[in-house]
């Protein structure tokens, strides 16, 4: 399971370290792809392949799901980590996720999100502030 925040820097070739927790369980290919919140999210592979059997599972009749398979599938990448645990992020992720040179890559199950610090920080702290609220909508549902 990926989970934990940690900050890293982008460097000028646009490279970015895994944590070294994290780098047996993702293996040597990754998915990168447009995520929800303007962050990127980052796929073991198999883990990638589960999702998009699941994506190819919804009905292309209805324009939501035509417009999310769009945005989800034709910005994924297929990446390498090199041999110090690095990915290199394609300029047109690093565009839509705004990334400068100081990231946050953040556990989330199955999947890592790559956030800009400042917007991580910003979007952290506007969750913080509504944990409790979050919390009952998902004791709701059974979550909690």
């Amino acid at each position: 399971m990926l989970i934990g925040e940690y900050r890293h820097t982008l460097d000028p070739k646009k490279r970015l370290s895994l944590p070294s927790k994290w780098r047996k369980e993702m293996g040597k290919k990754l998915v990168i792809t447009r995520g929800l919140d303007n962050c990127l999210f980052v796929y073991p592979l198999k883990e990638w392949q589960k999702i998009t059997e699941k994506i190819g599972q919804l009905p292309l009749g209805q324009a939501d799901t035509r417009g999310f398979n769009r945005f989800f599938l034709s910005g994924a990448v297929e990446v390498e980590v090199d041999s110090v645990g690095r990915i290199l992020v394609p300029d047109f992720l690093k565009d839509f996720a705004a990334l400068d040179t100081k990231t946050v890559l953040a556990g989330v199950h199955d999947r890592v999100e790559i956030w800009d610090e400042k917007q991580w920080d910003d979007y952290k702290h506007k969750v913080e502030q509504q944990a409790d609220a979050l919390a009952e909508k998902l004791g709701d549902v059974g979550v909690l």
